[in-house]
């Protein structure tokens, strides 16, 4: 089965989950810059999922690249991380209008928790797929990444019991983790410039 369309609906709505993320953000009826100021929840919660739908998105796309192809059952694990995907623009809005109150933030990063078990479940079936040549599989080794997400989601979402900011430093520096550049995948990809050998 082709990936094409596959890769073509999960961008359009992902595109369609930023879109409604920037509608949730309300334009002040002051001129001055300090009415931006009771907004700032609100905007920090909407550049980190922003940041997160996009190394998403990014991650994707090469995740695609480096698998031959998809079946049935690789569809809907898709559907199923995009189900997690489109809850971003709820959980963002919950949590910024409410200051990274206690509730909101336990439950944003249950979202996030989620969507990382989601796109583990694609990535594994698409590696299962191509079997043990698997190219997907040589370009993401240990995956200390992948592993060590879900454990800081998870110390986040306990963290709300007494520390909700501190749940939300940890929500952030996962994805600072995620933004430093990794070209694992593009390394291995064949015609790829400089491409690593397998197991690099």
């Amino acid at each position: 089965m082709g990936k094409g369309r596959l890769e073509a609906f999960s961008d359009g709505v992902i595109a369609i989950i930023i879109t409604i993320m920037v509608l949730e953000l309300e334009v002040p009826h002051d001129a001055a810059f300090a009415s931006l100021v009771p907004l700032l929840p609100v905007l920090l919660s909407y550049v980190l999922s922003f940041v997160y739908v996009g190394i998403y998105w990014n991650n994707h796309h090469h995740m695609l690249a480096a698998c031959g192809r998809v079946s049935g059952g690789a569809l809907w694990a898709n559907l199923h991380l995009l189900f997690w995907l489109s809850l971003f623009p709820f959980t963002t809005a919950w949590m910024g209008e409410n200051h990274f109150a206690a509730a909101p933030t336990a439950v944003y990063g249950g979202v996030l928790l989620m969507a990382a078990v989601a796109y583990w479940i694609l990535q594994r079936i698409l590696i299962g797929l191509d079997g043990d040549g698997s190219v997907l599989r040589q370009a993401i080794g240990s995956d200390w990444k992948g592993k060590l997400s879900p454990v800081l989601y998870a110390a986040g979402i306990v963290s709300t019991l007494w520390a909700p900011r501190f749940a939300l430093l940890l929500y952030a520096s996962v994805a600072v983790m995620w933004l430093i550049p990794d070209r694992r995948i593009e390394g291995v990809l064949p015609g790829a410039r400089g491409a690593r050998p397998p197991g690099e």
